[in-house]
C-alpha cells in the first residue's frame, strides 16, 4: 500500500515536471543555442550524475544544442520539442556522450564511446600543455643553445593525428614553439627542428627530440601591428542610414527585406543559419529555402614529410572547434558601422558557461554594385536606362584559429540568393632554415615551400572548408539533378553551322549518383522540388554556383590523412537528412581513422525526399612573398542562386534593396 502511494506520488511528480517544463518559457525558439542559464543548468545535473561524482578526473569537451528533429522543429508552435544539451565530456580517461533534458534538469543518457577518436580539445588543456615545454630542462636547454631568451619563448599546440597505429590510441598533442621577443609576430620565429609530445591525460611530456637547429629567423620587419609603423592604416569610411537600419533583429531571428533566418552559435560549427526563408511578393507567402548551413569542416594539411611537420593535418572545426576559437569582431574595422552584433556563449572545460562578446556582426551592404540594369538605345530619339542598385545583408564571423584567421560571410540578396564567402588572413606557418636565398636552394631538391625571408620557408599546404546546405526547396522532400552541357554536331546540312550544345538532365537516385568532382564535366548542379511547379511547369529549385576554382585533395588514396578525409575526392555529395550526421569528417576527428565519415556513410535512395547538400571550398595554397609578414585576404565561395523558384525575377515586384545610403569618408 505504501509502496503504491509512493509510486503514485511518483508520477504526479513527474507529470508536475513535464507540466512545468511545457508552460516554463526555456527559449523562444527549439534552435536557439543554450543560454547562460542552461548550460549552468546542464553543469549541475552533470555534475551531481554518479559519472561526474565517481570519477576521479572530469572535464567538459563539448556542450552545445541537441536539435530535435526536423519535423518537430517545423512544428514546435502545435507542441515545442523538448530542450535538450548534448555533452561530450571525458571521465577517467573515457569519453561519455550525455544527453540533458534541460527543462526537466535531468540526465537522459550516458553512453561510453568504444570507437576510434576523441572530441574538441578544450583551451584550458591546450593552455596546461604549452607550458609544460618551459620548465622541461631538455627544453630549456635546446633554447640556451639557439641563443634565445625563454622569456621570449611562447608554444602553441599541434594535434598528432593519426598515421596506422593500432589498439587503443592516447591522447596525444605536439607542442611546438616560437620565439617573441621584438615582435609580436611569433608564428614566423619558430624554434625548428624540436618534437615536444605531450600526453594529456597524464598532462605531462612523454617524448622529446632535438634534431636540427636552423637559425631562428629575425624578428626585424615581421611586426604587423599599426604602432610600430610609421604609415597610418587607410581610416574607415562611415555608413549613414538616415533612415535607420532596414533589418530587425528579434531574438535569433533576423529578418530583412524579403528575407528571414534563425541565427545561432555552436563552439563546433560557429556561426548557424537556420531556417532561411524568402517572400514571394507574386504569391503573398514566405517559402523554405535553406533549413540549416554551417561550416562542418576545416581541412587543413601541410605539405612537408619530415619528422616535425609530417602530422600537420589539422582538422580545426573536430579538433579544435570552428566556433571556440571565434574572435571578438571589432566594430568599425572587423564589420562597418551600421552593424549590430551578437554575442555567443560556451561551455569551458569546468562546465561553466562562458561569454564570447560581438561573436556575430549584422549589416546592410551598398558597395555600388548594380542588381539589374538595362540601357535601351532602340527608341529613336530616345535613351531608356533603368538602375537598380544592389544593397544586401551580411552575417559575419570571424574564426582566429592558431596562425590563420578565416572570415566567414553569409549574404542574403534582395534577389532571393544566399552568397556564401569563406576569406583567409592571417601568419603563413613557416619553417627554420639555414636558406636565405633562393639561389641556395639546390637544382631538383624539394624544399616544400616558397622562401619568403631569411631563414624562412612557408610550407605548401591546403585548406579545405565543407559547408553543410540542408536545403528545404519550397519544402522538404527535394532532388539533385545534374543539368550537363552536351556538345552535339549539326547534320543534315541545312544550316552552315557544325555544333553547338544542348543540356542532358540527370536525377540522382542515390548518393553516388551525386558525388560531383566539379569542373570534370560542364553542368549546372540544382536542387529541386519535384512535387512543386512554376506556372510554366518547371520544377522549383535552387543552383549551386562555385565562386572558387575546383579543388581536391592530392593525397594518395592510402595516406593516413586522405583517409581520415576521403571526401576531399569530391566537391559535392548529397545524402538523406539524418541530424546525427553533422560533421564531414566525423564526431570524434582527433585522432580519427576515417570510420565516420562523410565518404563511407551508406549507400541510400536520395531522389524526391529529404536531402543535404555538402560544398567543399578548396585552395591549394603556394605561399608568395606578398602573403609575408601577414596574408592579405584571400576569398573563395559559392552562391545559392534560385532556378525556376520565382515566376519571374522578384526584383520587378518588391521594393527589396532597403535603405538608402551615403558614404563618406570622415576624419575626426
Amino acid at each position: 500500500m505504501v509502496r503504491s502511494r509512493m509510486a503514485s506520488m511518483l508520477s504526479i511528480s513527474v507529470l508536475l515536471l513535464l507540466l512545468l517544463s511545457w508552460f516554463t518559457p526555456i527559449s523562444s525558439h527549439p534552435l536557439d543555442p543554450l543560454t547562460p542559464a542552461e548550460i549552468a543548468t546542464v553543469r549541475r545535473v552533470i555534475l551531481s550524475s554518479p559519472i561526474a561524482v565517481s570519477s576521479a578526473s572530469f572535464a567538459f569537451h563539448y556542450v552545445g544544442l541537441d536539435e530535435p528533429d526536423k519535423a518537430q522543429v517545423l512544428s514546435w508552435l502545435h507542441r515545442r520539442p523538448p530542450r535538450r544539451a548534448l555533452v561530450l565530456a571525458r571521465a577517467d580517461s573515457e569519453t561519455h556522450e550525455l544527453v540533458v533534458d534541460v527543462g526537466l534538469a535531468a540526465l537522459i543518457s550516458d553512453r561510453v564511446h568504444r570507437g576510434a577518436g576523441f572530441p574538441i580539445l578544450t583551451l584550458e588543456e591546450q593552455a596546461a600543455a604549452v607550458s609544460l615545454p618551459l620548465s622541461y630542462p631538455p627544453f630549456v636547454e635546446s633554447v640556451r643553445r639557439r641563443g634565445v631568451a625563454l622569456a621570449d619563448v611562447v608554444c602553441s599546440t599541434f594535434t598528432k593525428g593519426w598515421f596506422g597505429e593500432a589498439g587503443r590510441a592516447r591522447r596525444r598533442l605536439v607542442v611546438a614553439c616560437f620565439v617573441a621577443g621584438e615582435t609580436v609576430n611569433l608564428y614566423v620565429r619558430p624554434i625548428e627542428g624540436v618534437t615536444v609530445l605531450v600526453d594529456l591525460d597524464e598532462m605531462r611530456i612523454v617524448e622529446y627530440r632535438d634534431r636540427v637547429a636552423p637559425p631562428v629567423p629575425k624578428a626585424e620587419g615581421t611586426d604587423y601591428r599599426a604602432s610600430t609603423k610609421n604609415l597610418p592604416w587607410s581610416k574607415p569610411g562611415a555608413v549613414l542610414q538616415p533612415a535607420g537600419k532596414g533589418f530587425q533583429v528579434d531574438g535569433h531571428f533576423i529578418r530583412w527585406s524579403n528575407w528571414e533566418f534563425h541565427l545561432s552559435y555552436d563552439a563546433r560549427a560557429g556561426l548557424i543559419v537556420s531556417l532561411a526563408s524568402v517572400h514571394d511578393a507574386q504569391k503573398s507567402t514566405s517559402r523554405r529555402v535553406l533549413y540549416r548551413g554551417f561550416v562542418s569542416e576545416l581541412f587543413v594539411p601541410y605539405m612537408d614529410p619530415v619528422e616535425e611537420w609530417y602530422f600537420r593535418t589539422f582538422f580545426d572545426s573536430g579538433e579544435y572547434g570552428f566556433g571556440l576559437w571565434a574572435s571578438p569582431l571589432q566594430p568599425a574595422a572587423d564589420c562597418p558601422a551600421n552593424a549590430e552584433y551578437i554575442d555567443g556563449y560556451y561551455a569551458g572545460q569546468d562546465g561553466k558557461p562562458v561569454k564570447l562578446p560581438q561573436v556575430f556582426c549584422i549589416f546592410e551592404r551598398n558597395s555600388g554594385d548594380v542588381a539589374w540594369r538595362h540601357t535601351e538605345f532602340g527608341f529613336p530619339g530616345q535613351l531608356i536606362r533603368e538602375v537598380e542598385p544592389e544593397v544586401s545583408l551580411v552575417v559575419r564571423m570571424v574564426a582566429a584559429l592558431g596562425n590563420y584567421d578565416y572570415v566567414t560571410d553569409w549574404e542574403f540578396k534582395a534577389s532571393g540568393s544566399i552568397k556564401v564567402v569563406v576569406s583567409l588572413t592571417g601568419i603563413l606557418e613557416v619553417k627554420g632554415t639555414n636558406y636565405t636565398h633562393a639561389d641556395q636552394i639546390p637544382a631538383g631538391l624539394d624544399p616544400h615551400g616558397s622562401l619568403l625571408a631569411e631563414n624562412t620557408m612557408a610550407i605548401y599546404h591546403d585548406h579545405f572548408i565543407t559547408y553543410h546546405l540542408d536545403l528545404d526547396i519550397d519544402g522538404s522532400n527535394n532532388t539533385f539533378v545534374k543539368s550537363k552541357l552536351k556538345p552535339t554536331r549539326v547534320t543534315g546540312g541545312s544550316v552552315p553551322r557544325r555544333s553547338y550544345w544542348t543540356v542532358v538532365r540527370e536525377e540522382a537516385k542515390t548518393e553516388a549518383d551525386a558525388r560531383v568532382e566539379m569542373g570534370s564535366v560542364p553542368a549546372e548542379l540544382l536542387v529541386v522540388n519535384p512535387n512543386k511547379k512554376t506556372k510554366m511547369g518547371n520544377a522549383v529549385g535552387y543552383r549551386l554556383i562555385s565562386n572558387s576554382a575546383p579543388a581536391a585533395s592530392l593525397l594518395a588514396d592510402d595516406d593516413y590523412p586522405e583517409t581520415r578525409a576521403g571526401y576531399l575526392k569530391k566537391q559535392v555529395w548529397v545524402t538523406p537528412y539524418n541530424k546525427s550526421e553533422k560533421w564531414a569528417a566525423g564526431l570524434y576527428v582527433d585522432n580519427s581513422r576515417g570510420d565516420d565519415t562523410l565518404e563511407i556513410w551508406s549507400q541510400r535512395t536520395i531522389e524526391n525526399t529529404d536531402i543535404v547538400l555538402w560544398h567543399t571550398i578548396g585552395f591549394h595554397h603556394i605561399p608568395y612573398q606578398e602573403d609575408f609578414p601577414v596574408m592579405p585576404l584571400l576569398s573563395g565561395g559559392f552562391e545559392l542562386r534560385p532556378s525556376n523558384f520565382f515566376e519571374s525575377n522578384p526584383l520587378m515586384n518588391s521594393s527589396a534593396t532597403g535603405q538608402v545610403y551615403t558614404t563618406c569618408t570622415c576624419i575626426a
